[in-house]
């Protein structure tokens, strides 16, 4: 790349934590295009999911979310980031382009750079210590910058209900069984989720984890759960308040992991459209459209951190000046 300031080394250092950002069964669906000035973000056709997330919800969250660790991993570099969300009508895959402006980073803005490299997705039972009220409000204030509205799930065994229907609809379909197959279980890959960070399935758990491939063996010294659930959503549910919703979730996901929380992003019952639809008139009201769950809690000390999840090379998620995508 011949370009100007920030140099090429500051730009593939923070597209490299950009590339941190939880994706929906870590398929990283999102491409980069470097230009002199800007940065532009899209969404990958190849690797979305159809029988998965066939509306690309999951997908758009999850660019969302690298488009915002991108933001922050910017800011503590020296360049603030001036965002423009789907630039261009006539190119939906075209999520964004974010042009950096020179920047004095804050104490804070360090911090949250510097969680992108601990924050992981933790599917362990949390224990019994109590999330205090004003972290919870904290999360909420960080979500609402970016138009996201996030509510304490009192009515858990809705939800419980949810994530249970879910896991016997998808059970029972082909086509979700052969995709979480293609993107689970792997060793040696640079993407999908390894069979070491995902416990073993659940059916007795108050929220059962996604019965991905290779689940490791049930551990019977684990603690009961004691998460706190939240749902995060947008008053729209189009591409750009997904893309938004993303952003906060990262937003949230970062703030915690710095105060040293664990969590755990779900999405699997708001993946079939009627349990989505239930759970937005059952717990939200039907002016918020839900977005994601939010487990978060503390993970139990005793037991070792989980390992992180493989990232793709940012050499391979770079598009060329004249490369057409998609």
């Amino acid at each position: 790349m011949n370009r100007g300031l920030p140099d090429d080394k500051t730009v593939m250092a923070a597209l490299t934590l950009a590339g941190r950002a939880p994706s929906v069964h870590n398929v990283q669906p999102w491409r980069w295009r470097v230009t002199d000035h800007s940065i532009h973000l899209y969404l990958d056709p190849a690797r979305t999911l159809p029988a998965t997330d066939p509306d690309q919800r999951d997908v758009v969250l999850s660019c969302g979310a690298a488009l915002h660790h991108l933001a922050v991993a910017l800011t503590a570099m020296g360049w603030a980031s001036v965002i423009h969300r789907l630039p261009d009508p006539a190119a939906p895959e075209h999520l964004a382009s974010l042009t950096p402006v020179r920047h004095r980073p804050t104490a804070h803005e360090v911090e949250m750079s510097a969680a992108i490299t601990t924050r992981r997705t933790d599917r362990r039972r949390y224990t019994s210590w109590p999330v205090p009220p004003g972290y919870l409000s904290l999360l909420a204030e960080r979500a609402a910058v970016f138009g996201a509205v996030v509510r304490p799930v009192e009515d858990r065994e809705r939800v419980r209900a949810a994530v249970v229907a879910a896991g016997r609809s998808h059970t029972a379909d082909d086509a979700y069984r052969y995709e979480l197959a293609v993107w689970s279980g792997r060793h040696g890959s640079a993407d999908g989720v390894p069979a070491r960070n995902v416990p073993a399935a659940r059916p007795t758990d108050e929220l059962p984890p996604r019965a991905f491939a290779g689940a490791q063996l049930p551990d019977p010294s684990r603690l009961p759960d004691h998460a706190e659930l939240l749902v995060i959503g947008t008053s729209a549910d189009d591409r750009r308040s997904r893309l938004r919703a993303g952003e906060a979730i990262s937003s949230m996901l970062l703030t915690a992991t710095g105060i040293g929380m664990a969590t755990c992003l779900l999405t699997e019952p708001l993946e079939l459209t009627e349990q989505r639809a239930q759970i937005r008139d059952e717990l939200l009201g039907d002016t918020v459209n839900p977005q994601a769950l939010l487990r978060i809690g503390w993970a139990p000390t005793s037991a070792a951190v989980p390992p992180l999840t493989p990232r793709r090379p940012v050499e391979d998620l770079l598009l060329t000046a004249d490369e057409v995508f998609p």
